[in-house]
Formats: structure tokens, C-alpha cells, sequence
């Protein structure tokens, strides 16, 4: 694979865009029949998890008077360990010929034969198992809408073939979360929920942009899409327009939901973050990418306490 713009790696030295961490946690505590597994599973790189979390917890706090449940907060992040984990297998057999061919994944458990679609498979069935058990432990109303996430989860790997846009079915799927956070609580759906959905598509549109163009050469080497390739030097542009979108649906839900002031005060703190991620990127620069889009964790924890301060503070 050749070296990108402006790249200065010598041929024969490691390549640093491969995205399984060298001796993480995984190599130097876990037994090795089970390494490959957790790396199928991304246990090692846990900002996925993070973003399918949060959005859970946004959901729950936004329809919790006072501070949220924390057993349900615990249901969700097993929930989200889980099902992240199973989601990323999904994705890794959709992609396993695409991914040999890319340098950042070219490593990964499936692309390089650690393991076989047999293994992978059984693996998502496991983690597919745990998930079910914690929807079951929730409401009937959450069991509806967990099943409704399904057919997406399976979708999302086949539309960079087909779309620029396959962040927008990431956003979909990755927020559906807030759905089911908020139905976990209120046992149904309220506008101030679905306000907050739409605003969470936004904003992964706007960090999946960030993070697509570690890959964009490669992308164009092997003919697949993203929204990094669409954008390209108007990336800044429209991190801007996503990002005003986000907090607009943020704000309105929050002024929907009643939420006192502290929310208020709390959400211009969120702004300012998402303000340093779109005026400081540097689209050429993966390792920069990679920190901008890891970067809103705290963004999304930073929604969450302005969540919770509304509510606690009302």
C-alpha cells in the first residue's frame, strides 16, 4: 500500500493507520484463543461503545425527573458493550475483502483469517444473547423498538457500496439508543425524544465524517463510499452545519422537556466543544481525525450532565 501525501514512513517501517493497538490489554493479560475474539469485538477500543451508550443515557435522562436510575444506567452499558461488539462483527464480514485492502484494517480478525465467518458468527450469536436479555429485562414498549433496530444493524455495512451518505444510516442506527432510553422510562415515545433522535443523526453525521477520512484514499482504491469523499474540502463547512444542527435539536428538545436553567448553562459548554472539534481539523492528518472523533465522548458526556443538571435543578 502506498504512503499517503506528505507521508514520510519508510516503506519497510510499521504502519501506523492499522487500528488494532499494539500491546493493549488484550496481549499482555488475555489468553490467546480468546485475543482475536475480543478484537472481532473492539473490546480493546472502547470510543464505539462510548457512542452507543451515551445516546442511551441521554434518552433515559431526558425522561427522568430527578437523577436517572442507575441500575437501568448499568443495564445500558452491558447492553452497549454487547451489542457494539456484535455489530462490529457484522460489519467485519460485510467488509472482510474490503478490509484486506485497506491499510487501517487490513489486520483485523476476519480480513486476515484469525478467524472464520463459522467463529464470527457464533461470536454475534453470544453477543446477540447478552443483548436480548437486557431488552427483556426493560419494558414491552422497549422490546418493540429494540426489534425495529435489527434490520438496520444488519443494513449498515452494505451502504458505503451503494451511498455517499452511509453515515446518515450510522446515525440511524447508532442514536437508536436515545429511543430506547427514553421508552425504558416513560414507557412510550414523546416529541422532546424524537427532537433529540433527529438531532443525533446530525451529530454523527458530523464525527463519522471526521472519522471516514482516515481512510478516503483508501476508500478510492477500492470503490467504496462516505460522506468524507462527498464533502471533501467543504468537510469544514458542513462539520460547521451538522454541528448548529446537533445543538439546535439538543436545545429545542430540552426547552420541549422544560429543563431549568443549568441545562442551559451546561449545553454552551458542549457548544464550545463542538466549535474546537470543526474550526481545528485537519482532514489530512489521521492521527489528528482519529483524536477529533474520540473527542466526542466528551461531548456526549458533557449533553448528558446538562441533561441530568436540568432535571436535578428544575
Amino acid at each position: 500500500m502506498q504512503n499517503g501525501p506528505g507521508s514520510s514512513r519508510p516503506d519497510n517501517s510499521p504502519d501506523t493507520r492499522i487500528d488494532i493497538p499494539a500491546d493493549s490489554w488484550i496481549d499482555r493479560l488475555m489468553p490467546g484463543w480468546s485475543r482475536a475474539y475480543l478484537r472481532l469485538g473492539r473490546f480493546d477500543r472502547p470510543i464505539g461503545t462510548w457512542l452507543l451508550l451515551i445516546p442511551c443515557w441521554w434518552g433515559q435522562a431526558l425522561a427522568t425527573n430527578g437523577w436517572p436510575d442507575p441500575l437501568l444506567m448499568a443495564l445500558f452499558v452491558l447492553g452497549s458493550f454487547v451489542m457494539r461488539a456484535a455489530g462490529c462483527a457484522v460489519n467485519d464480514l460485510a467488509d472482510r475483502d474490503i478490509d484486506r485492502k485497506v491499510a487501517r484494517t487490513r489486520t483485523r480478525p476476519l480480513a486476515s483469517g484469525a478467524l472464520s465467518v463459522r467463529q464470527a458468527l457464533i461470536f454475534i450469536a453470544v453477543m446477540c444473547a447478552i443483548g436480548l436479555a437486557v431488552l427483556l429485562s426493560l419494558n414491552p414498549y422497549s422490546w418493540a423498538l429494540g426489534a425495529g433496530v435489527v434490520g438496520l444493524i444488519v443494513l449498515y455495512p452494505f451502504m458505503k457500496r451503494i451511498t455517499y451518505w452511509p453515515q446518515f444510516v450510522l446515525g440511524v442506527t447508532f442514536n437508536w439508543g436515545i429511543l430506547i432510553g427514553y421508552a425504558a422510562v416513560a414507557g412510550e415515545l414523546h416529541l422532546p425524544a424524537l427532537i433529540l433522535y433527529a438531532a443525533s443523526i446530525a451529530w454523527t453525521l458530523g464525527y463519522d465524517t471526521i472519522y471516514a477520512h482516515q481512510d478516503r484514499e483508501d476508500d478510492l482504491k477500492v470503490g467504496v463510499k462516505s460522506s468524507a469523499l462527498a464533502l471533501g474540502r467543504n468537510t469544514r463547512p458542513a462539520l460547521f452545519a451538522f454541528y448548529a444542527l446537533t445543538l439546535l435539536g439538543i436545545a429545542a428538545a430540552g426547552w420541549l422537556a422544560d429543563l431549568a436553567w443549568p441545562f442551559w448553562a451546561v449545553l454552551a459548554l458542549g457548544a464550545a466543544q463542538l466549535l474546537w472539534q470543526a474550526g481545528r481539523l485537519d482532514i489530512d492528518d489521521p492521527a489528528d481525525c482519529l483524536r477529533t472523533f474520540r473527542s466526542n465522548r466528551d461531548f456526549g458526556l458533557i449533553v448528558l450532565a446538562a441533561l441530568v443538571a436540568g432535571q436535578v435543578l428544575a
